[in-house]
This record gives C-alpha cells, sequence and structure tokens, in this order.
C-alpha cells in the first residue's frame, strides 16, 4: 500500500488518511491507485461498514500533484483517477469526510459523493478547472448545480474563487462546522455510529436515495472525462501548467 495513503479499518469503518503533508496531500497517480484500490476493497468486504476519508488538521488536499500529472497524464477510462471517481461515486456504504484547511479541485469535488461531511472552520474549498484551461471532473457539473443552485455553483466553478466553511455549511455540502482539531475525530466518531447500524439498511437507504441520479453522474463523469483529456493538450492548459512551473501569471488573452 502506498504510505502517502494510510489505511485503517477497525469497528466496521475504513479510514483513508491522505498523508503527504509535505506537499499539502496533492494527489499523485499512485495515491489515486491506491485509493481506488481501498474504494474497491471496502465495497466486497462485509466486515467494512463505512469509509472515511481525511487529511491533516492543516490540509485536506491541493488537486492533483502538478509535476506528475503533466508526466502521467490520465489517457483513458482505466486511468486511476477515474478508477477513484467512479469507486467513490458507486460505493454502496456510507462515505464520510472531515476536511480541514485547503480542499482544491478534487480535494472538492470529491465530497460531492460523500454522505456526511465535516469541515474545520479552517476549510477553503476551491474549484479552479477553468484557471487552469480544463473542465470539472468527477460529475461536479451535474452535482455542484444540484446542491449549490445553478449561480452559486457557476461562480465557484467558472470564476474559480475559494469558498469558506460557513458558506459550504450554508448551501448542504458540508454537515457541520468545527474547529480543525476536532474535525478528524468528530467524523471518525459519527463514522462509527453508523457502523453500529445494520449494514443492509444503511446500504438500501443509500441505493433508494442515490439511484435516480447513479446512471446520470456515471454518464456525465464520461463525458467530462472526454473533454478533460481533450483540453488538457489544447493550448489553454499547456500555458496555465507552464506559468504555474514557471510561478508567473498566466496570459490567456490571445486563446
Amino acid at each position: 500500500m502506498n504510505d502517502e495513503v494510510l489505511v485503517h479499518a477497525e469497528g466496521g469503518v475504513m479510514t483513508l488518511t491522505l498523508n503527504r503533508l509535505a506537499r499539502k496531500n496533492s494527489l499523485t497517480g499512485a495515491m489515486y491507485a491506491a485509493l481506488a484500490d481501498a474504494i474497491a476493497r471496502a465495497q466486497e468486504d462485509a466486515s467494512v461498514r463505512v469509509v472515511l476519508v481525511q487529511g491533516h488538521e492543516t490540509v485536506f488536499c491541493a488537486g492533483n500533484d502538478i509535476g506528475d500529472f503533466l508526466n502521467q497524464p490520465p489517457s483513458g477510462e482505466d486511468s486511476p483517477v477515474f478508477r477513484f471517481l467512479r469507486g467513490i461515486a458507486g460505493l454502496g456504504k456510507p462515505l464520510v469526510a472531515a476536511v480541514c484547511g485547503p480542499a482544491v479541485g478534487i480535494g472538492t469535488t470529491m465530497l460531492f459523493h460523500c454522505d456526511l461531511v465535516y469541515a474545520g472552520d479552517n476549510a477553503a474549498f476551491s474549484l479552479p478547472f477553468v484557471n487552469l484551461g480544463l473542465c470539472p471532473e468527477a460529475a461536479s457539473s451535474l452535482l455542484a448545480p444540484q446542491l449549490l443552485g445553478y449561480h452559486r455553483a457557476a461562480e465557484a466553478l467558472l470564476l474559480g474563487e475559494p469558498f469558506m466553511a460557513e458558506a459550504a455549511l450554508e448551501v448542504g455540502l458540508v454537515n457541520r462546522v468545527l474547529p480543525p482539531t476536532e474535525a478528524n475525530g468528530y467524523a471518525q466518531a459519527q463514522a462509527r455510529k453508523l457502523a453500529a447500524k445494520p449494514l443492509a439498511s444503511l446500504v438500501e437507504t443509500k441505493r433508494l436515495m442515490k439511484k435516480g441520479q447513479q446512471q446520470a453522474v456515471l454518464q456525465q463523469m464520461a463525458d467530462e472525462g472526454e473533454s478533460f483529456r481533450r483540453m488538457l493538450v489544447a493550448p489553454a492548459a499547456k500555458e496555465a501548467f507552464t506559468a504555474f512551473m514557471e510561478k508567473r501569471k498566466p496570459d490567456f488573452s490571445k486563446l
């Protein structure tokens, strides 16, 4: 198992901890593979009733590791990132998240697939895809308007500017805001509550709540993925990533 993704199963709860603090828990292809494999095991393992994803009290996830992403871009539906996205979208068991500090890109979009989300009051959510010359992923172009309302989703997705924990609470993206030192522990306690309940009831209740949009979510993911891969090699993305590596502001004036 990748030591940058810690997997611990106890009392019916599988906890996935992003453990790359020196790089703000930015995700590499190997980390996506580890997460996807863990989600698949959780789905099949009858002893796992709940999955909890958490980071550190100072940072949840800074999105993709840009260097790794450029060296190994997702090339198809079987890429680790897309396996992970399909895994969280299709997980039949409850999925809980504890989010503190920055939650960038995938750090926010994965939350649309969680059943319960608990945030530290230092959480900052952002969807900066347009700023990178890309498009949304994880079916966020479908789920963000549904949850946030179209105009707030447009503000988040078109401008790509961060919004804080209280705003996320107001629109229902998170269930509760806590001090950062308490968020992981509180989420863990809630996950244990879920794990004490009948698994069949948890799974069936979640299935019934999700069934009306499951196919739409998977189709949107596929559509986004196709656009994402095409835009990744287009001039705007090349300029955005080059500017990022050169630590300058990108110039999209001619694109």
